[in-house]
Protein backbone atom coordinates (compact mmCIF):
# COMPACT_ATOMS: atom_id res chain seq x y z
CA UNK A 1 0.00 0.00 0.00
CA UNK A 2 2.05 3.27 -0.13
CA UNK A 3 5.46 4.28 1.20
CA UNK A 4 6.51 7.72 2.39
CA UNK A 5 9.29 9.60 4.11
CA UNK A 6 9.57 13.01 5.74
CA UNK A 7 12.63 15.00 6.75
CA UNK A 8 13.36 17.92 9.07
CA UNK A 9 16.75 19.42 9.87
CA UNK A 10 19.43 21.44 8.15
CA UNK A 11 18.81 21.68 4.38
CA UNK A 12 19.28 18.28 2.75
CA UNK A 13 19.50 17.37 -0.92
CA UNK A 14 16.38 15.35 -1.64
CA UNK A 15 18.26 13.05 -4.02
CA UNK A 16 20.21 11.56 -1.11
CA UNK A 17 17.15 9.81 0.31
CA UNK A 18 15.07 9.37 -2.83
CA UNK A 19 17.79 7.84 -5.02
CA UNK A 20 21.21 7.43 -3.42
CA UNK A 21 20.36 5.40 -0.31
CA UNK A 22 20.71 1.61 -0.50
CA UNK A 23 16.97 1.07 -0.05
CA UNK A 24 15.89 4.49 -1.25
CA UNK A 25 12.29 5.51 -1.73
CA UNK A 26 12.69 4.87 -5.46
CA UNK A 27 13.96 1.37 -4.70
CA UNK A 28 10.93 0.91 -2.45
CA UNK A 29 8.65 1.86 -5.34
CA UNK A 30 9.74 -1.40 -7.00
CA UNK A 31 10.92 -3.56 -4.10
CA UNK A 32 9.11 -2.61 -0.89
CA UNK A 33 9.92 -5.08 1.87
CA UNK A 34 7.46 -4.17 4.62
CA UNK A 35 4.38 -2.96 2.78
CA UNK A 36 1.13 -4.65 1.85
CA UNK A 37 2.35 -4.59 -1.77
CA UNK A 38 5.85 -4.94 -3.20
CA UNK A 39 5.33 -2.42 -6.01
CA UNK A 40 4.17 1.15 -5.50
CA UNK A 41 3.80 2.44 -9.03
CA UNK A 42 0.51 4.37 -9.13
CA UNK A 43 2.03 7.82 -8.88
CA UNK A 44 4.22 9.83 -6.55
CA UNK A 45 4.56 13.25 -5.05
CA UNK A 46 7.04 15.60 -3.40
CA UNK A 47 6.31 18.49 -1.08
CA UNK A 48 8.93 20.87 0.28
CA UNK A 49 9.46 24.24 1.91
CA UNK A 50 11.77 27.01 0.79
CA UNK A 51 12.26 30.36 2.44
CA UNK A 52 9.47 31.64 4.71
CA UNK A 53 6.86 32.91 4.17
CA UNK A 54 6.59 31.06 0.86
CA UNK A 55 3.91 28.34 0.86
CA UNK A 56 5.09 24.78 0.23
CA UNK A 57 6.04 23.65 -3.24
CA UNK A 58 4.63 20.44 -4.67
CA UNK A 59 5.37 18.13 -7.59
CA UNK A 60 3.02 15.23 -8.30
CA UNK A 61 2.75 12.77 -11.15
CA UNK A 62 0.68 9.72 -11.96
CA UNK A 63 3.71 8.03 -13.53
CA UNK A 64 5.69 5.40 -11.60
CA UNK A 65 8.43 7.07 -9.60
CA UNK A 66 11.12 4.82 -11.08
CA UNK A 67 10.19 5.93 -14.61
CA UNK A 68 10.11 9.72 -14.28
CA UNK A 69 13.29 11.44 -15.44
CA UNK A 70 12.10 14.81 -14.17
CA UNK A 71 11.87 13.42 -10.64
CA UNK A 72 15.59 12.74 -10.46
CA UNK A 73 16.38 16.18 -11.86
CA UNK A 74 14.09 17.80 -9.29
CA UNK A 75 15.45 15.71 -6.42
CA UNK A 76 19.01 16.69 -7.33
CA UNK A 77 18.11 20.38 -7.41
CA UNK A 78 16.05 20.57 -4.23
CA UNK A 79 17.78 21.28 -0.91
CA UNK A 80 15.21 21.80 1.82
CA UNK A 81 15.05 21.83 5.64
CA UNK A 82 11.58 20.26 5.62
CA UNK A 83 10.14 17.96 2.99
CA UNK A 84 8.00 14.90 2.37
CA UNK A 85 7.87 12.32 -0.44
CA UNK A 86 5.25 9.67 -1.17
CA UNK A 87 4.91 6.74 -3.58
CA UNK A 88 1.44 5.36 -4.15
CA UNK A 89 -0.10 1.93 -4.53
CA UNK A 90 -3.75 2.56 -5.39
CA UNK A 91 -6.45 0.54 -3.66
CA UNK A 92 -10.06 1.38 -4.54
CA UNK A 93 -9.53 4.78 -6.15
CA UNK A 94 -8.13 5.67 -9.60
CA UNK A 95 -4.51 6.34 -10.43
CA UNK A 96 -4.79 10.05 -11.21
CA UNK A 97 -2.74 13.10 -10.28
CA UNK A 98 -5.33 14.53 -7.88
CA UNK A 99 -5.14 11.31 -5.88
CA UNK A 100 -1.36 11.53 -5.46
CA UNK A 101 0.07 12.70 -2.16
CA UNK A 102 1.01 15.06 -0.62
CA UNK A 103 -2.23 16.96 -0.29
CA UNK A 104 -1.91 20.67 0.36
CA UNK A 105 -3.92 23.44 1.97
CA UNK A 106 -2.36 26.79 2.77
CA UNK A 107 0.94 26.09 4.49
CA UNK A 108 0.09 22.46 5.27
CA UNK A 109 1.11 19.23 3.54
CA UNK A 110 -0.29 15.78 4.36
CA UNK A 111 0.54 12.17 3.44
CA UNK A 112 -1.02 8.87 4.48
CA UNK A 113 -0.25 5.18 4.24
CA UNK A 114 -3.08 2.85 5.14
CA UNK A 115 -6.79 2.57 4.60
CA UNK A 116 -10.26 3.48 5.78
CA UNK A 117 -11.97 0.12 5.45
CA UNK A 118 -15.25 0.00 3.53
CA UNK A 119 -14.61 3.58 2.51
CA UNK A 120 -17.35 3.65 -0.17
CA UNK A 121 -19.83 2.85 2.60
CA UNK A 122 -18.50 5.56 4.92
CA UNK A 123 -17.54 8.19 2.37
CA UNK A 124 -20.75 10.23 2.31
CA UNK A 125 -21.00 10.54 6.10
CA UNK A 126 -17.33 11.51 6.39
CA UNK A 127 -17.51 14.08 3.62
CA UNK A 128 -20.52 15.74 5.22
CA UNK A 129 -18.37 16.43 8.29
CA UNK A 130 -15.90 18.56 6.31
CA UNK A 131 -16.31 22.26 7.08
CA UNK A 132 -17.40 24.46 4.14
CA UNK A 133 -14.13 26.41 4.44
CA UNK A 134 -12.20 23.28 3.45
CA UNK A 135 -14.67 21.37 1.28
CA UNK A 136 -13.77 23.40 -1.79
CA UNK A 137 -10.20 22.12 -1.54
CA UNK A 138 -11.31 18.55 -2.28
CA UNK A 139 -9.82 17.53 -5.63
CA UNK A 140 -9.55 13.74 -5.68
CA UNK A 141 -11.43 10.66 -4.53
CA UNK A 142 -9.17 9.13 -1.86
CA UNK A 143 -9.89 8.41 1.77
CA UNK A 144 -6.53 10.07 2.53
CA UNK A 145 -7.59 13.48 1.25
CA UNK A 146 -10.83 13.31 3.23
CA UNK A 147 -8.81 12.47 6.36
CA UNK A 148 -6.70 15.59 5.76
CA UNK A 149 -9.72 17.86 5.29
CA UNK A 150 -11.37 16.38 8.38
CA UNK A 151 -8.22 17.08 10.39
CA UNK A 152 -8.32 20.69 9.16
CA UNK A 153 -11.99 20.84 10.09
CA UNK A 154 -11.18 19.66 13.61
CA UNK A 155 -8.48 22.29 14.14
CA UNK A 156 -5.24 21.03 12.61
CA UNK A 157 -3.95 24.58 12.31
CA UNK A 158 -4.53 25.26 16.03
CA UNK A 159 -3.76 21.94 17.77
CA UNK A 160 -2.47 19.34 15.35
CA UNK A 161 -2.43 16.29 17.64
CA UNK A 162 -5.89 17.00 19.00
CA UNK A 163 -7.23 17.47 15.47
CA UNK A 164 -5.73 14.17 14.28
CA UNK A 165 -7.16 12.41 17.34
CA UNK A 166 -10.61 13.86 16.60
CA UNK A 167 -10.33 12.88 12.94
CA UNK A 168 -9.54 9.28 13.83
CA UNK A 169 -12.31 9.26 16.44
CA UNK A 170 -14.80 10.46 13.83
CA UNK A 171 -13.72 7.78 11.34
CA UNK A 172 -13.95 5.02 13.95
CA UNK A 173 -17.36 6.16 15.18
CA UNK A 174 -18.68 6.40 11.62
CA UNK A 175 -17.31 2.97 10.82
CA UNK A 176 -18.84 1.32 13.85
CA UNK A 177 -22.17 2.97 13.11
CA UNK A 178 -22.07 1.18 9.75
CA UNK A 179 -20.89 -2.13 11.19
CA UNK A 180 -17.21 -1.80 10.26
CA UNK A 181 -15.28 -3.38 13.11
CA UNK A 182 -11.79 -2.00 12.38
CA UNK A 183 -12.34 1.20 10.43
CA UNK A 184 -8.86 2.70 10.12
CA UNK A 185 -5.22 1.74 9.68
CA UNK A 186 -2.73 4.52 9.18
CA UNK A 187 0.56 6.20 9.38
CA UNK A 188 0.12 9.88 8.59
CA UNK A 189 2.36 12.92 8.50
CA UNK A 190 1.35 16.58 8.42
CA UNK A 191 3.84 19.42 7.90
CA UNK A 192 3.24 23.09 8.65
CA UNK A 193 6.44 24.74 7.42
CA UNK A 194 8.30 24.49 10.74
CA UNK A 195 7.77 20.92 11.94
CA UNK A 196 6.30 17.56 11.09
CA UNK A 197 3.54 15.86 13.05
CA UNK A 198 3.17 12.12 12.50
CA UNK A 199 1.00 9.34 13.91
CA UNK A 200 1.12 5.56 13.77
CA UNK A 201 -2.26 4.08 14.68
CA UNK A 202 -4.83 1.47 13.68
CA UNK A 203 -8.14 0.27 15.10
CA UNK A 204 -6.75 -3.28 15.34
CA UNK A 205 -3.41 -2.14 16.87
CA UNK A 206 -1.48 -3.57 13.93
CA UNK A 207 -0.50 -0.48 11.98
CA UNK A 208 1.58 0.01 8.86
CA UNK A 209 5.29 0.22 9.64
CA UNK A 210 7.00 3.47 10.61
CA UNK A 211 10.62 4.16 11.59
CA UNK A 212 12.95 7.05 12.32
CA UNK A 213 16.71 7.40 12.40
CA UNK A 214 18.52 7.22 15.70
CA UNK A 215 20.34 10.29 17.04
CA UNK A 216 22.95 11.44 14.52
CA UNK A 217 25.66 11.68 17.17
CA UNK A 218 25.02 8.06 18.08
CA UNK A 219 25.09 7.13 14.40
CA UNK A 220 28.56 8.64 14.10
CA UNK A 221 29.73 6.53 17.03
CA UNK A 222 28.31 3.41 15.40
CA UNK A 223 29.64 4.18 11.90
CA UNK A 224 32.62 6.55 12.22
CA UNK A 225 33.91 5.74 8.73
CA UNK A 226 30.64 6.03 6.82
CA UNK A 227 30.70 9.14 4.59
CA UNK A 228 26.90 9.35 4.39
CA UNK A 229 26.64 9.45 8.18
CA UNK A 230 29.48 11.95 8.43
CA UNK A 231 27.64 14.26 6.04
CA UNK A 232 24.53 14.47 8.25
CA UNK A 233 24.02 17.47 10.50
CA UNK A 234 23.22 16.89 14.16
CA UNK A 235 19.59 17.98 13.72
CA UNK A 236 18.79 15.59 10.85
CA UNK A 237 15.60 13.62 11.53
CA UNK A 238 14.05 11.25 9.03
CA UNK A 239 10.70 9.53 9.48
CA UNK A 240 9.82 6.81 6.99
CA UNK A 241 7.80 3.71 6.17
CA UNK A 242 10.90 1.55 5.68
CA UNK A 243 14.55 1.98 6.67
CA UNK A 244 16.85 3.21 3.91
CA UNK A 245 19.60 0.75 4.85
CA UNK A 246 20.30 -2.40 6.84
CA UNK A 247 22.71 -0.67 9.23
CA UNK A 248 22.14 -2.18 12.71
CA UNK A 249 21.27 0.44 15.30
CA UNK A 250 20.55 3.15 12.74
CA UNK A 251 16.76 2.89 12.81
CA UNK A 252 14.13 2.76 15.53
CA UNK A 253 10.56 1.59 15.01
CA UNK A 254 7.85 4.01 16.09
CA UNK A 255 5.68 2.21 18.68
CA UNK A 256 2.04 1.44 18.02
CA UNK A 257 -0.41 4.26 18.88
CA UNK A 258 2.32 6.90 19.00
CA UNK A 259 2.52 10.49 17.78
CA UNK A 260 5.74 12.34 16.96
CA UNK A 261 6.37 16.06 16.65
CA UNK A 262 9.76 16.97 15.20
CA UNK A 263 11.37 20.23 14.15
CA UNK A 264 14.07 22.76 15.01
CA UNK A 265 16.30 20.04 16.41
CA UNK A 266 13.69 18.64 18.82
CA UNK A 267 11.83 15.33 18.65
CA UNK A 268 8.94 14.59 21.00
CA UNK A 269 6.93 11.37 21.36
CA UNK A 270 3.37 11.23 22.70
CA UNK A 271 0.80 8.47 23.20
CA UNK A 272 -1.95 8.72 20.60
CA UNK A 273 -5.54 8.17 21.70
CA UNK A 274 -8.48 8.90 19.37
CA UNK A 275 -11.08 11.37 20.60
CA UNK A 276 -14.66 10.30 19.79
CA UNK A 277 -17.21 12.86 18.57
CA UNK A 278 -18.70 14.88 21.39
CA UNK A 279 -15.89 14.11 23.84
Amino acid sequence: MCRWLAYTGSPLQMESVLFKATHSLIDQSLHARMGATTTNGDGFGLGWYGRPPEPPFRYRSVHPAWNDRNLREAARAIHSPLFVAHIRAATDTPAQETNCHPFRHGNWLFVHNGVIRDYPLLRRDLMLMIAPAYFGSLEGSTDSEVMFLLALTFGLEEDALQALARMVGAVEETGRRHGVARPINMTVCALDGERLIAVRYSSERDSRTLFHNTCVRHLRELYPDDPKVAALDDDAFLLLSEPLSEMPGAWEEVPESTAIIAGRGRVEHYPFVPVPPGA
